[in-house]
């Protein structure tokens, strides 16, 4: 868990400061909350990467935390802005589980 939110608050401060310093910045909240959708969707993909969660699990859980974020992005912006922050986590949980399956033990944790 501990490492998890490591990943959460890294992915969270590393994107934010690709997209206002060197992508073009939106502003700096609409930044912060690209760059939340990107730190949250690495560290749940690395808390959700354990035998102990079931297919049906992960998907329920990632699906619960893309619609979090598409209401919170409703309430902070509009729905224009919070549709690429859904598109931003699933690409980065998508490409988690993808470098995983290079793996012989499926998983980026061992």
């Amino acid at each position: 868990m501990q490492r998890a939110i490591i990943y959460f608050l890294a992915g969270t401060f590393v994107s934010f400061l690709l997209n206002y310093f060197l992508l073009g910045s939106q502003g700096w909240a609409l930044d912060l909350y690209y760059g939340f959708a990107f730190g949250a969707a690495w560290g749940m993909a690395y808390f959700l990467d354990d035998e102990k969660f079931t297919l049906p699990q992960k998907l329920g859980i990632s699906f619960f935390g893309m619609a979090v974020l598409v209401v919170a992005g409703i309430f902070l912006f509009d729905l224009e802005k919070a549709v690429p922050s859904v598109i931003k986590f699933s690409m980065v949980f998508v490409a988690y589980y993808i470098f995983a399956s290079f793996k012989s033990s499926k998983s980026l944790r061992n």
